[in-house]
């Protein structure tokens, strides 16, 4: 009994000996926990990498890559010295605080408190919300946006003019400031470095003079770059007040969540309108390519934004990753080079930036002297999928684009560890996320006109929240440009999300048919089509659009048929006015067609058959072509019969009634107004609607040489294609659309779908559309 006393007292006295032990061993780490930051106060991820996590997504629908932080240090464990990478570092770290663009100024690094007092000055209402800094009730007329003109001797920029421009095309401006909902300045904000000769002086004196600025409140002021040197601060030169910034480079610090829009930096070179397009082809694979990651550009000795870039030759391996900086930039940089200089510079000069961006899975988009760089843009066109290391930096359109499905954001501070996530990457997934930078490209940043209408589709949805755009309208072809919410917030309404969503559409069509010429008797060519068409299984209504300058006939000259018939007066007598989407159009399928169509009711039935497989194009008989011609140097329209067709023409053709809305709410009203004066190439506008949203070509079905542009003569008048200036206005319309788009969207097709056994040595009986054989 007294032994196990003994051995029990001697297990206690042991195990505080092991307690107090562990004590003293913490105490030591955590007073030697001052002199490791100290040592490196710059790269806080030698010494804290248990704290931070890379942040690397995937869909939760797939096996998600998520690494975890290293393991806790165990406490008996003696603390852990890093000397190898101090002196990796010490080249780098030498050397003056001057900045070697700049060396004629001899400022010093503005002080955290500083910085705080000019952020707190710039920003005094960082709480703002459209619920408290916006006047809701000065959008009674809609979403309508006014542009202040500009004062005497105003000099705006030329990227600042495309700003204006894209604004003054889109279909939000207005030139009645007292019908405005949003205002905008002819005062050129965006570059507020004192240091640039685009600069504007006194723009607080200026602004704040405008009589509607009201601090700002329903105010968009655009900016690209903020602060100066060395510091680069969001310093704007004057209080932004209550008024919304499109902000490049947005600080999340700074940048108020669903108030501001973060916009991408881009050059002065970005195009007002069209661009070129991604270079991913449908043909591009496989998916990897000859270098996993790259980056080529500056690298700062000093001052903020050298931290990483400093670092990049740490992970440089010259086979597959291959990372270039120079210091070569500036007028004394040879003053201020550090040993590394020489041989960055060298090896800078071996490689171009071009076939370097597209011919790697990867580009890595490190911060510069601002958050945003140039080099975002540049991957996204490359269809290089993006590794950002830019802490803090609200990424573009960040509101509503799932960057998670198009690019990598990192963390600077975990450098080393982007070559191994980069690598883990599967070849399926490289391909998916290559894919989704060039629809974004495309979509959203491929052009000035179109960064400046996905900031406005971003404000009108939070002004107009109960009718704004789902982030699946936002992430998914053709983009939330194209998918206006004020015909639905249901992505099932839309023809572009039927495949996404396992949908299809209705097994029903509505004719509708475009009527000019009076109706004379039962044996008019209108009669008979309306007869024809009324016979199909498919058909649930017949809508007959009267836009003769005579009466409407009574209803007993119009044909008994087994389906609704609506006549419907227009009220303008337009040609635009077909693509009215009318409230009697029910169905999603619709059936366009000329009074003078000759289709059987095999035809109709089989094209409706095969427009279902392909709700979201223009399905039908009549088709048409472009080419470009180079003696005139521009576009040509021609109606020879050939293999080759880029467009179907609305007189006999099906496509979703979504087109209607599109039409006549987003193709401006100044070139419906062309068309309706010309009363000419309404059909090759829809067309060209049509392919700028897909950016696929019609389908044309069964060939049908009975219809041609050929004079069909009615009573004493003549149709409308014996007019000799009919196709020369077809040619310029092709020229005037290719000019409003700023590039050509129609795109050749050589395939025909036919029915099945169409033209086979076969017993007619056999075959489900017979009659189209007979014709």
């Amino acid at each position: 009994m007294q032994a196990k006393k003994r051995y029990l007292l001697v297990s206690v006295g042991a195990g505080l000996l092991f307690l107090v032990h562990l004590w003293g061993l913490q105490i030591g780490e955590f007073q030697q926990q001052p002199y490791q930051d100290q040592q490196f106060p710059q790269y806080p991820q030698y010494h804290q990498q248990q704290e931070y996590q890379y942040e690397y997504y995937y869909r939760q629908s797939q096996d998600a890559y998520r690494p975890q932080p290293p393991p806790q240090r165990s406490p008996s464990r003696p603390p852990r010295h890093w000397p190898e990478p101090t002196r990796l570092l010490e080249p780098y770290l030498e050397g003056g605080e001057q900045e070697e663009d700049s060396p004629q100024l001899q400022h010093q690094h503005t002080s955290p408190r500083e910085r705080r007092a000019i952020r707190d000055n710039i920003y005094k209402n960082r709480r703002c919300r459209m619920e408290t800094c916006f006047d809701f009730s000065r959008c009674q007329y809609g979403f309508r946006i006014y542009i202040y003109p500009p004062q005497r001797g105003d000099e705006i920029s030329e990227t600042y003019q495309k700003i204006l421009t894209s604004i003054e095309e889109s279909r939000f401006h207005t030139a009645d400031a007292s019908r405005a909902c949003l205002f905008v300045l002819a005062v050129d904000t965006l570059d507020r470095d004192q240091l640039s000769a685009q600069y504007v002086q006194n723009v607080r004196s200026r602004i704040q003079s405008l009589p509607t600025w009201n601090d700002g409140r329903n105010h968009l002021i655009f900016n690209l770059y903020s602060g100066t040197w060395p510091d680069y601060t969001e310093d704007l030169g004057f209080e932004v007040g209550q008024a919304m910034l499109a902000k490049a480079s947005a600080d999340t610090v700074n940048f108020r969540p669903g108030f501001d829009v973060s916009i991408p930096l881009f050059s002065r070179d970005h195009p007002l309108k069209g661009a070129g397009g991604g270079y991913l082809t449908l043909n591009d694979a496989p998916p990897s390519r000859k270098y996993l990651l790259v980056f080529k550009g500056k690298r700062y000795l000093t001052g903020i934004g050298s931290e990483t870039r400093n670092a990049l030759y740490h992970i440089h391996n010259g086979d597959d990753v291959v990372l270039l900086t120079t210091c070569k930039h500036g007028k004394d940089w040879e003053k201020h080079k550090d040993s590394r200089c020489d041989r960055d510079n060298r090896d800078y000069s071996k490689f171009d930036y071009q076939e370097l961006l597209h011919n790697s899975s990867f580009c890595l988009v490190p911060r510069g002297r601002r958050l945003g760089s140039f080099r975002f843009l540049e991957a996204l066109q490359a269809a290089c999928i993006p590794v950002i290391l830019s802490n803090g930096w609200e990424l573009p359109f960040s509101e509503v684009i799932d960057w998670r499905k198009a690019a990598i954001v990192g963390d600077e501070r975990l450098l080393l560890q982007v070559p191994s996530i980069t690598r883990s990457v599967g070849r399926d997934r490289i391909l998916a996320l290559r894919q989704q930078t060039q629809f974004l490209w495309d979509a959203y940043f491929s052009s000035v006109a179109k960064i400046v209408s996905t900031t406005l589709e971003i404000i009108q949805d939070r002004v107009e929240a109960h009718i704004s755009r789902s982030r699946l309208l936002w992430n998914s072809l053709p983009g939330g440009l194209y998918a206006l919410p004020q015909y639905s917030t249901d992505p099932a309404q839309f023809p572009f999300y039927y495949a996404i969503l396992g949908k299809s559409p209705a097994q029903q069509f509505t004719a509708v048919i475009h009527t000019v010429t009076p109706l004379q008797a039962q044996i008019s060519p209108v009669v008979k089509l309306i007869i024809a068409v009324a016979k199909s299984k498919f058909c649930a209504q017949i809508v007959v659009l009267w836009n003769c300058d005579k009466p409407l006939p009574p209803r007993s000259k119009w044909p008994s048929t087994s389906v609704p018939l609506t006549v419907i007066q227009g009220q303008t007598k337009t040609m635009s006015s077909r693509f009215y989407p009318h409230d009697a159009i029910q169905t999603d399928g619709v059936l366009s067609l000329d009074e003078d169509s000759v289709l059987s009711t095999n035809e109709v039935d089989f094209a409706f058959t095969v427009w279902r497989s392909f709700p979201e194009r223009i399905v039908g008989y009549p088709a048409r072509s472009h080419y470009w011609d180079g003696s005139r140097s521009r576009w040509g329209y021609t109606s020879k019969w050939t293999n080759d067709y880029s467009m179907v023409l609305t007189g006999a053709a099906f496509y979703h009634r979504y087109y209607h809305f599109l039409f006549t709410r987003w193709v401006p009203a100044g070139l419906r107004a062309s068309v309706d004066r010309m009363a000419n190439c309404e059909d090759i506008l829809m067309n060209f609607l049509v392919a700028a949203v897909t950016k696929q070509p019609p389908i044309k079905v069964t060939q049908k040489k009975q219809y041609k542009e050929t004079m069909m003569v009615q009573g004493s008048k003549a149709s409308r294609w014996a007019d000799p200036d009919h196709f020369a206005q077809r040619q310029s319309c092709m020229n005037a659309f290719a000019r409003w788009l700023g590039f050509m969207p129609l795109l050749h097709s050589q395939m025909r779908l036919d029915p099945v056994l169409f033209r086979d040595q076969v017993s007619m009986l056999r075959k489900k559309y017979r009659d189209i054989e007979r014709l």
